[in-house]
């Protein structure tokens, strides 16, 4: 499975709303374990974003459906990168010529 990181930006809906977070974050978890994904890790953070979230995924195509579908609802503006962890980083280092 691959790693992504998902940075997150309330948006004013979100905001306004955000007593319904925790159970829009169970949502998501749900929906994306209808794709095969998981999330491993979720925080809240101070900063440029207001939460980070760490997801599991089989691939690309999942995870840009999945934000997708988050992003739809319109509560959270969504940027999502590919992490790749040390052995990863280990192994593209180690293929460089």
């Amino acid at each position: 499975m691959s790693k992504y990181v998902l940075l997150s930006r309330f948006t004013q809906q979100g905001m306004q709303t955000i007593k319904d977070g925790p159970e829009r974050l169970a949502t998501a978890r749900k929906m994306l374990e209808g794709l095969g994904a998981r999330i491993q890790d979720f925080y809240l953070v101070m900063g440029q974003y207001d939460a980070v979230v760490v997801v599991e995924a089989p691939d690309d195509e999942t995870i840009a459906k999945a934000s997708i579908a988050i992003g739809a609802v319109g509560n959270v503006r969504l940027e999502t990168l590919r992490a790749f962890d040390e052995n990863e980083y280990e192994r593209l280092i180690d293929a460089l010529p």
